[in-house]
């Protein structure tokens, strides 16, 4: 499939800013780079709907309170027992936070008619790797143990997240069942699976397409300790030797991003390990989608694919 054309406009934006002296991620600092994203969010980012409940919450985490925003679906009760979507944003574990995330928070918790709490895990290069892993694991842990009386299911927890963050839900998945206390649905957005640049779509989609080869390395550069860390499986949870009894996943990819085929790879191993696994990719999309619904019609799409998948996951459970 051709690229999708609202896709070609975003990406014929971003290279006449560039060839008007914009930068790209890795010529900045971190501390820029952050303030870009945030400053950049306005042109693709739609208005917030409306929710029947949004507040800034904090939970312990391993180096400090843990920043989160929790909402609530529009047309749910205050005394409503909810199932909970665990969200963790994407930004390459160095930029992004609740609120470049917050309208793709509320597009789920509304299309699915679950509780989100939407995670400011802690940032690299402040806090390398596994720094950003201990902080949305310790958020887990704490929903899996009641969520300090937030009116949610313990037992109806589903993780989600894109690049970055569906990287850091799987392995959250991962460690929970480990732990013998697991989650029970994985929404995984064109995550990060494999840090060795290993595939096709990185080959053919890693210049031109907004998330480039090079700042992918200075992605891995800001979060990783030493190149051993790229082998961790919690930075490359394809490397998970034991995939067996892992939620059941929606795992979904953009048909001109270079993260395209390991997530497909990820999605075939689950399978191959007995996971349930549904695997979609949106052909005409790049990295990133997901928050551009302003300027890209597939986005809201997207967002209610997972929404209904998730709750499809919860509903599931309620029927048994």
């Amino acid at each position: 499939m051709s690229i999708d054309p609202q896709v070609q406009t975003v990406i014929d934006a971003v290279a006449k800013a560039e060839a008007e002296g914009s930068p790209q991620a890795h010529e900045m600092s971190p501390e820029d780079a952050r303030q870009f994203y945030i400053d950049t969010r306005g042109a693709v980012t739609p208005e917030p709907p409306e929710v029947a409940f949004a507040a800034d919450i904090y939970v312990d985490g391993p180096a400090g309170p843990i920043p989160m925003r929790y909402y609530r679906p529009a047309g749910s009760a205050e005394s409503d027992i909810l199932p909970v979507m665990i969200y963790f944003h994407g930004g390459g574990w160095v930029v992004g936070n609740r609120n470049t995330h917050d309208v793709v928070c509320r597009g789920l918790a509304n299309e699915g008619c679950f509780a989100v709490l939407n995670v400011d895990y802690r940032l690299a290069p402040e806090a390398k790797f596994p720094a950003a892993v201990e902080d949305c694991f310790a958020v887990v842990e704490w929903a899996l143990k009641g969520a300090g009386g937030l009116k949610i299911n313990p037992e109806r927890i589903a993780v989600a997240g894109d690049s970055a963050g569906g990287t850091l839900s799987t392995v959250c998945a991962k460690m929970a069942l480990d732990q013998g206390n697991a989650v029970v649905f994985q929404a995984l957005i064109y995550p990060s699976t494999n840090m060795n640049f290993t595939t096709q779509s990185q080959a053919d989609f890693g210049e031109n397409y907004l998330l480039t080869k090079e700042a992918q390395l200075w992605y891995h550069a800001q979060y990783l300790n030493s190149e051993a860390d790229r082998e961790d499986w919690r930075a490359s949870p394809i490397l998970i030797e034991d995939l067996s009894g892992m939620p059941p996943a929606y795992i979904m990819t953009a048909g001109y991003d270079p993260l395209r085929d390991e997530g497909k790879a990820y999605a075939d191993r689950l399978a191959e390990a007995g996971v349930p696994v549904i695997y979609k990719c949106h052909d005409g999309m790049i990295h990133a989608f997901i928050t551009m619904g302003k300027v890209i019609d597939e986005t809201a799409v997207a967002i209610t694919e997972v929404a209904q998948h998730t709750k499809d996951a919860f509903d599931a459970l309620d029927a048994r």
